[in-house]
C-alpha cells in the first residue's frame, strides 16, 4: 500500500538530491571499499528475499546505482543501497556502481529514512526509530518530520508511540506477526502485562484490527464483582442444591444473583443427560 506523500520523490524532499543524475556521475567503486552507516533507519533484512535480488544481480547486475559518501579513511559510506550492496556482495560482485555526494550527517539521515519510507522497505518500529533519532540527534520536531517525510504529524506521533510498547510486542511488530493497526489498538491497554496478552491473543489467533478493537474493549471493560452471600443465604441456596441433586439424582450449583441467578445441573454421558431430561418431563 502507498504511504501518503511519499510519491513526491527525494528531490521534492531533499533540495539538493538530484534523481535525473546523467551516466557520467556514476562511479564503479570496488565492493570492498565501501560499507554500511552506522544507524541506518534499516536494520533488518530479509534473508531470502536478499536471495532473491543476489540472484537478479548476478544475472542482469546493479540496474539503480547506490549512493555514497565518502568517509575519512578514504572509502565510501552507504546513504542510500545498503540492500543492493549486501546482494552484490553475495552474487560475487566485484565493484558497484554508485553516485558520490558530499552530504553532512543529517542530509545523509535525511536521504536513507526517506529513500527507505519510498520503497517501504522499513518495519513500523525502525521507521519509528528513524523519527526518534531525527528528534534527539537533529533537534526536529514532529512537525518538521512530518513535513519533510511526507507525512502527517499525527502519523509521525503514532509511529513514535510504538517505541513505549513492551520488548516483547516491539519484537512481534518488528517481525510481521502484529500490524501497526493491531498495534495502535494494543497502546490504549494501560499495562505491559496487558499489552503483551493482547499481541500473543491476536498473533495466535490471527485477528483482523476491527476483531482487536472489539478483544481489547473487552479486556478494558471492568469485570463485575459477584455479589456478597451472607452464611444464612448460603446455607439456604446450599440445601437448595442438596434437594434437587436428591431429586434428579446429578449434581446441581446455584449461582446466585441480586435481579437473577443462574441453576447449573453436571451429567457425564448422553445417557445421564436424557435421564435428566426424562425427569423433567414427568
Amino acid at each position: 500500500m502507498a504511504k501518503k506523500g511519499l510519491g513526491r520523490g527525494l528531490g521534492a524532499l531533499i533540495p539538493d538530491y538530484d534523481e535525473n543524475l546523467g551516466s557520467d556521475s556514476v562511479t564503479e567503486l570496488k565492493i570492498i571499499d565501501v560499507e554500511p552507516r552506522e544507524n541506518q533507519p534499516r536494520s533488518q533484512f530479509d534473508s531470502e528475499k536478499l536471495s532473491e535480488l543476489a540472484s537478479s544481480i548476478a544475472a542482469h547486475g546493479v540496474i539503480q546505482p547506490i549512493l555514497v559518501t565518502k568517509n575519512k579513511e578514504g572509502g565510501y559510506r552507504i546513504i542510500a543501497g545498503e540492500r543492493r550492496w549486501r546482494a552484490a556482495k553475495l552474487a560475487g560482485l566485484k565493484t558497484i556502481p554508485a553516485i558520490i555526494r558530499e552530504y553532512d550527517d543529517l542530509k545523509v539521515f535525511e536521504v536513507a529514512l526517506i529513500e527507505n519510507l519510498q520503497r517501504e522497505d522499513l518495519n513500523p518500529i525502525e521507521e519509528a526509530a528513524g523519527y526518534k533519532s531525527l528528534i534527539e540527534r537533529f533537534g526536529f520536531t514532529q512537525e518538521q518530520i512530518s513535513e519533510r517525510v511526507g507525512k502527517s504529524r499525527s502519523a509521525v506521533a503514532n509511529a513514535l508511540r510504538f517505541l513505549s510498547l513492551p520488548p516483547e510486542v516491539t519484537k512481534m511488530l518488528e517481525d510481521g506477526l502484529i500490524s501497526s493497526g493491531h498495534a495502535k489498538v494494543i497502546l490504549s491497554l494501560p499495562s505491559s502485562k496487558l499489552q503483551i496478552q493482547a499481541a500473543r491473543y491476536i498473533s495466535d489467533n490471527k485477528l483482523s484490527v476491527r476483531e482487536t478493537e472489539i478483544y481489547v474493549k473487552s479486556l478494558l471493560k471492568p469485570k463485575k464483582a459477584a455479589p456478597r452471600i451472607s452464611g444464612e443465604l448460603k446455607n439456604y441456596l446450599s440445601s437448595i442444591e442438596n434437594e434437587i441433586s436428591g431429586l434428579i439424582s446429578a449434581k446441581v450449583k446455584i449461582h446466585y444473583g441480586k435481579k437473577k441467578g443462574k441453576i447449573e445441573i453436571q451429567y457425564y454421558n448422553n445417557e445421564d443427560l436424557e435421564r435428566i431430561l426424562d425427569f423433567f418431563k414427568k
